[in-house]
């Protein structure tokens, strides 16, 4: 391309991150507070990504399926309780009666150990937590290049309404979701699956409010109604339900009566490609009120459901992953492999819905969902660049294992050690990102209150559980 002919340039930073959702978000912190010049480019106009754009208000996978462990410690941790104890975000654990949470409607596992927040809050908490750690933050702002000189990103081409803009650093982190930065530098890439390059579905996410949560709770409880698979089956058979996906997930948020009701699953939808995420905002816009007036008229508790936002983005689950030096394979998570260069852990299950089958979870009924899945260092790392290192649901890995792995808790995970990594590489300590001394990064994560161990080592209550909500 010949943006860089006409791009303005914005200088040179230690440490450029793309993409301000989870993964980039910790990774600038990460690398400012380790004492680089960092710069966070972002799509949106605040950050938390699909979070809080995208509205998918629940951060998985950092906690314990039963919540009393923390499995991601580090930034994750930090800006759960510190959001928590301001109100903006629910750290819960399962109903003391062993009965159903509105936390997703199961009785203990990952729902339940989620963080769910309110995502407007939550913006504003992620970018006060940047700007305190020295980052400079650029909204509106895509990369839409990357200028090569032989193995190493010269600079990165921006575009926003100032124009092109070209800046340069001594390493990037690619926290777009997508592999852009990686993709335009040339690294090799895989877009979906390896057969046909399918992807899971997409949601277009919805918080409704005016719930009755007694009510629903109290349904849900006596006719043991998970996710009223039973319930659709028969409004399927009798032509009510008039959708492809057969089950209602919904997650209790902050505030009286307000879910996130994650139930539309959109399939066909490459996130890489324009048209076709706008038929798919589309789409979904269409079956979040055609799902609203059905509850109002089918669920308990829910007859006065009022759609209270609807996200400015899709959710998509997967598009392109780099094809590192090293891959992490399915089997290697069926057998528990471990990796001395582990930097971060997952506990969450094979969530990766088929690509024409929405509802259809192809591992879950061959392979027991795994219970810690360890993240090592090398996944991060694409091939032909020395100074970018890549972090988020886009790393090296066995299409499959993105279930378990390509949820926000363990992405905030990757993105602090891809930050710390960043830190050495920029100041010297590290000649590339694959001649960082993976032991040396460890010690400094676990400083930093990473764990690194699947879990914290100390069996109890969560000493911030039944944080109160407003």
């Amino acid at each position: 391309m010949t943006y860089s002919t006409d791009a303005r340039s914005l200088g040179t930073y230690d440490v450029v991150v793309c993409g301000g959702g989870p993964t980039g978000v910790c990774a600038a912190i990460a690398a400012a507070e380790e004492g680089r010049r960092v710069l966070l480019v972002e799509g949106m106009g605040q950050l938390g990504g699909i979070g809080t754009s995208g509205l998918v208000s629940h951060w998985l996978g950092g906690r314990d399926t039963h919540p009393t462990r923390w499995v991601v410690g580090g930034l994750f941790r930090r800006l759960s309780v510190s959001a928590a104890s301001k109100g903006i975000a629910l750290l819960p654990e399962p109903e003391p009666d062993g009965s159903y949470s509105p936390h997703g409607w199961t009785k203990r596992g990952s729902l339940v150990g989620g963080v769910a927040f309110e995502p407007f809050e939550m913006a504003l908490h992620l970018e006060e937590a940047a700007v305190e750690a020295g980052v400079d933050l650029l909204y509106f702002t895509r990369v839409v290049d990357a200028v090569t000189d032989g193995s190493r990103i010269a600079n990165v081409i921006l575009h926003n309404k100032s124009g092109f803009l070209a800046v340069s650093a001594s390493v990037f982190v690619d926290a777009t979701g997508d592999a852009d930065v990686a993709e335009y530098a040339g690294c090799p890439t895989q877009l979906g699956r390896e057969e046909d390059r399918l992807m899971t579905p997409v949601t277009l996410q919805v918080h409704m409010d005016g719930i009755d949560e007694a009510a629903l709770k109290a349904y849900i409880d006596e006719h043991d109604a998970f996710r009223f698979l039973d319930e659709i089956e028969e409004w399927t058979r009798s032509g009510e339900w008039p959708f492809i996906y057969n089950r209602f997930i919904s997650v209790k948020m902050p505030g009286v009566g307000t879910f996130m009701v994650n139930t539309p699953r959109i399939t066909g939808v490459d996130g890489t490609d324009g048209a076709a995420v706008t038929n798919g905002m589309i789409q979904g816009r269409k079956e979040i009120f055609m799902l609203r007036d059905f509850m109002r008229t089918h669920i308990p508790g829910c007859e006065k459901a009022r759609v209270k936002a609807v996200g400015s983005s899709l959710g998509v689950r997967e598009t392109r992953r780099i094809r590192g030096e090293f891959h992490l394979s399915v089997n290697d998570v069926i057998d528990g492999t471990a990796f001395e260069d582990a930097i971060a852990y997952s506990c969450y299950g094979w969530d990766l819905p088929d690509p024409n089958k929405p509802s259809y979870q192809p591992m879950s009924e061959k392979f027991k969902a795994p219970r810690h899945t360890p993240i090592p260092y090398r996944v991060m790392i694409p091939q032909k660049v020395d100074n970018l290192i890549c972090s988020g649901r886009i790393i090296s890995v066995e299409r499959d294992v993105l279930g378990p792995l390509r949820v926000m808790g363990p992405c905030m995970g990757m993105g602090e050690a891809a930050g710390v990594a960043a830190a050495f590489v920029a100041s010297g300590n590290a000649e590339t990102f694959g001649k960082v001394d993976t032991e040396s990064l460890r010690a400094r994560l676990r400083e930093r209150g990473v764990i690194l161990e699947g879990h914290d080592t100390e069996m109890r209550r969560s000493p911030e559980a039944g944080v109160a909500e407003r």
